[in-house]
């Protein structure tokens, strides 16, 4: 069997028996049953205070705040699980000397690093499946709602996990885990602020504070691509209205999206030669 995918499967098997994937999946199944309660205890106090007071419009309005609430949660779930998973994955190894016997193998270093990023991709797909499918299946099975475009708003959250596994995987490649996780936080901390900031600048029409948060998209394109997805999943009166806090007032572009995954590539390629020079 190919190298790559043999250390693809043993990361992802490695990963699941790991404390961090079952405490996520425990705190992700904890959050799914609060979820589908407080849905169903909201859309039933909806329907006994006034069943004809809000027209379908208006009613689906909401129910794609509810939605996209519950989406936001899962895409934070996803990232953090792509960074603390990823985090300690090459400096672990390397810091205790396990990676070596690999090494020693006749396995390129590119396999080695190529498996993981595998492994951790199929987990992270499963797990945003599992948690987003949940999300989505518990609005759809209570109250009929499915939103637009759930497919590519999630394909692009699934997205936005990648590229901060991958950026976890390059440092870890070169830095301790501890100093990886502080860093793809602090970058995760950077971009959330910037996000934010572009969106106060796009509401009071200021030129420099929107510079202010592309640039911190393009340092790290997390907040952009979940920005993206929201637009790409809201209602189309909330987009005209930007009526939730999940409407995207300044939407990131396609290009936005083109140079995420771009971003992505060439982190992985700076994973494949930071470790291939390191000293082990």
């Amino acid at each position: 069997m190919n190298p790559t995918l043999i250390i693809a499967r043993l990361t992802f098997r490695e990963a699941v028996r790991r404390r961090i994937v079952l405490t996520a999946l425990i705190l992700g199944a904890c959050f799914l049953v609060l979820y589908s309660i407080g849905i169903h205890l909201v859309v039933g106090q909806i329907s006994k205070a006034a069943p004809q007071a809000l027209n379908s419009a208006a009613q689906s309005e909401g129910l794609n705040f509810l939605l996209m609430a519950g989406l936001y949660t899962i895409s934070f779930l996803s990232i953090a699980m792509a960074a603390l998973i990823s985090a300690d994955t090459l400096a672990g190894e390397i810091n205790s000397g396990t990676i070596q016997t690999v090494v020693t193998k006749p396995v390129r270093r590119a396999d080695i690093v190529l498996g993981k990023w595998l492994g951790f991709a199929g987990l992270l797909a499963l797990y945003l499946l599992l948690m987003a499918g949940g999300v989505i299946v518990s609005i759809g099975l209570q109250t009929k709602y499915i939103a637009p475009n759930l497919l590519r708003g999630i394909g692009l959250i699934y997205l936005e996990s990648l590229v901060m596994m991958t950026v976890a995987l390059m440092l870890s490649s070169r830095f301790s885990a501890l100093a990886t996780g502080g860093a793809v936080f602090g970058l995760y901390g950077l971009a959330f602020i910037g996000g934010w900031v572009e969106q106060f600048g796009s509401l009071m029409h200021s030129q420099t504070t929107i510079y202010v948060g592309i640039v911190s998209s393009l340092i790290f394109p997390c907040e952009a691509i979940w920005r993206r997805a929201a637009f790409e999943m809201q209602s189309p009166l909330s987009g005209v209205l930007g009526m939730s806090p999940f409407s995207a007032i300044s939407v990131p572009s396609v290009l936005m999206i083109v140079y995420a995954v771009i971003y992505a590539v060439v982190a992985l390629a700076l994973t494949f030669s930071i470790f291939s020079h390191r000293d082990l």
